[in-house]
């Protein structure tokens, strides 16, 4: 085990969009992700609504029915990287959760068939899928733009000794707590259009005004996505300089097989392999004329 220097690095997008129907979460996804560039993909539970603002930005669409089940969730996302897409909107997962076939629909189903109605039972078998689906997109190479369905919250509350439904604010339609797997969540109101953050890591809207979501936020957000540093350009400025300070080739050479495994599959690679090959020549030099 090995503690390092705390920094922000370079990622991927992972952005919810939450909203009440006709509040503009699919338009909004596709201007963002335009701004962001690349190839789009877009995974339409909403029946082909998605294909309605093909004007707005080139994308390719999946749409996907019924049963909505988390494994039909991962195997688009999975099938959306292999395809070489930079950024995924998925329109929307509410359906994961509430949709036919999604996880509080299986968690009724099983209770019913398998554990004589007992749902806490039956939760012990949805709730990894769940998991499995929120890892699916964390784990994505790819830019992730999730829209979620949300409804007004409401309970009864008393007041003067009168019961009355008070209005609680709007509540996404998917698992409690959703919300903390995402980069940043902004909620669309339906009259105006306007977002707001409910939560934000990258400080972009936290204390901004409510915006109308455009490509330039696609931008500002890619921007800031950028800013971090890159991990492999940093575990290459680390072997550099160990390889600097190495006394000997015994001491170089685990240090280059550690910088290149770790540099597998980046553009940094050959050039530890440069690095290494050079101070391997300086260091049997000093060794000979000695």
């Amino acid at each position: 085990m090995k503690f390092e220097k705390a920094m922000r690095k370079k990622a991927k997008l992972r952005l919810a969009l939450t909203g009440p129907s006709g509040s503009g979460k699919t338009y909004s996804a596709l201007l963002v992700a335009k701004g962001i560039g690349g190839r789009i993909a877009v995974i339409d539970t909403e029946k082909g609504s998605a294909s309605l603002y093909s004007d707005v930005a080139g994308f390719d669409v999946l749409e996907l029915d019924p049963p909505f089940t988390p494994e039909r969730f991962i195997e688009a996302i999975s099938a959306a990287e292999q395809a070489g897409y930079d950024t995924l909107i998925i329109d929307s997962i509410t359906h994961e959760w509430g949709g036919v076939g999604g996880c509080l629909e299986l968690v009724d189903t099983i209770a019913k068939t398998k554990y004589r109605g007992n749902s806490w039972s039956a939760w012990s078998e949805i709730n990894p899928r769940h998991r499995s689906f929120l890892d699916a997109i964390l784990r994505s190479s790819m830019h992730i733009v999730a829209t979620m369905r949300s409804k007004t919250e409401t309970a009864q509350v008393e007041e003067n000794g009168r019961k009355k439904v008070a209005k609680l604010g709007m509540k996404s339609e998917q698992r409690d707590g959703v919300e903390y797997e995402f980069t940043t969540v902004l909620d669309i109101g339906h009259e105006t259009h306007h977002a707001i953050a409910s939560k934000d890591r990258t400080k972009l809207f936290s204390n901004a005004d409510p915006v109308i979501l455009s490509e330039q936020t696609g931008k500002q957000l890619l921007n800031w996505l950028e800013s971090g540093a890159n991990p492999a350009e940093e575990s290459l400025k680390v072997f550099t300089q160990a390889a600097s300070e190495a006394g000997g080739i015994d001491e170089l050479k685990p240090l280059f097989e550690e910088a290149w495994r770790t540099l597998r599959g980046t553009e940094y690679q050959a050039k530890a392999k440069e690095i290494y090959d050079i101070r391997k020549a300086e260091l049997e030099q000093k060794s000979e004329a000695a």
